[in-house]
């Protein structure tokens, strides 16, 4: 099938590791100039290197994304080579840890919304003349199944994953008929997100007195996963490049769940 992405210019956030890095692989595979920014230089250069091997068109920029300044900066060298011009918007940048409400301070909420809310309402406010202007563009939010069903913990990834619905939601109805917004939910998947020291397994294994990985699965069973395993970041980069394919051309305000079945409501 066509997907009519041959060409394209996508800008990934977080695009280094895990499902950014999937995305930016599921993307080349189809023809599409890659812009990706992550604040992990090092894993930056080694998801260029894989790209250009594959004969990919790819530019890339560090940045902290948590900051207004680090998104405009971050924004602007990695289109620089298009001349700021862009047709395919993921915001996928997010961090995490596994806290409970009290142990969360002012700080904590802050840097928690700075990076997995607020960098996607910046990448957007700067894009969205650009996008305008576009045939056919598309934004794509990585949100969370937490943002849908929540958890004890962690409250804040809960809640900003939460607020990224909402924008999405808003946003398509703004900018149809011109723009598609649309989002993905991913439940647990195994990128380094999860396996990197302090990130979710560690501090979830902190948090049931455990060892990382048998609170992982510990946690899946609480959930009752049906498909009774971890994601694969290639798992949830598919999905996205479809909704930002010709082939979803009539999706829009959608919240596309690669969840292995966690989610049990009816919407």
């Amino acid at each position: 099938m066509q997907t009519g992405l041959d060409g394209k210019i996508v800008l990934i956030t977080g695009a280094a590791q895990g499902i950014g890095r999937a995305t930016a692989l599921g993307f080349a595979r189809e023809g599409a100039k890659l812009c990706l920014i992550d604040i992990d230089g090092n894993a930056l250069s080694e998801a260029e290197s894989e790209l250009r091997a594959l004969g990919a068109n790819v530019t890339v920029a560090q940045a902290d994304l948590s900051t207004a300044e680090g998104v405009k900066g971050g924004v602007e060298a990695a289109l620089k080579s298009h001349n700021g011009q862009v047709d395919v918007l993921v915001n996928n940048v997010g961090a995490g840890k596994v806290r409970t409400f009290d142990e969360l301070s002012d700080e904590d909420w802050d840097f928690t919304m700075n990076l997995n809310f607020m960098s996607y309402v910046r990448t957007c406010r700067y894009l969205l003349p650009v996008l305008r202007n576009r045939e056919k563009a598309v934004i794509i939010n990585n949100a969370s199944d937490l943002a849908r069903q929540p958890e004890p913990v962690p409250i804040d990834y809960s809640a900003s994953k939460a607020a990224v619905l909402a924008l999405t939601k808003g946003l398509a109805r703004a900018e149809a008929p011109k723009i598609r917004v649309n989002a993905v939910a991913p439940g647990p998947v195994w990128t380094p997100f999860w396996t990197k020291e302090g990130g979710f397994a560690d501090t979830m294994g902190k948090f049931h007195g455990m060892a990382p990985r048998d609170a992982v699965e510990h946690e899946l069973s609480l959930r009752h996963l049906p498909l009774n395993r971890l994601g694969q970041p290639h798992e949830v980069a598919n999905v996205i490049v479809f909704m930002a394919s010709d082939l979803a051309s009539f999706v829009t305000s959608a919240v596309w769940g690669v969840d292995g079945g966690s989610i049990r409501s009816l919407i």
